[in-house]
């Protein structure tokens, strides 16, 4: 269903969008990003990168990043946990 010509379709809340984040075990940033997620009641799915250099390499290829966490919101990089505090703070992270 398209939008009314010369209306804009409503951008969706974040509730409904798709959160991945590739993370380490042992990164606190990572736990802190998914803390966050999790206090916003905003669903994510979890890469852990621990060992394995398939999913390192994806990451890459995704996002630009070679540091985790790494984020990305509906197939779009925005970086870290840095970033995420950022999209917060902007009140962008409310259901």
């Amino acid at each position: 269903m398209g939008s009314i010509v010369g209306q804009a379709d409503p951008a969706p809340t974040l509730k409904f969008m798709q959160i991945k984040i590739y993370t380490k075990a042992y990164c606190s940033y990572c736990y802190a990003a998914k803390n966050l997620l999790v206090r916003r009641g905003l669903t994510f799915e979890e890469f852990a990168l621990s060992g394995d250099g398939t999913r390192e390499q994806e990451m890459r290829n995704l996002t630009g990043g070679t540091t985790v966490p790494q984020i990305l919101i509906n197939s779009e990089p925005i970086g870290g946990y840095t970033e995420l505090v950022e999209l917060d703070r902007a009140g962008e992270l409310t259901t």
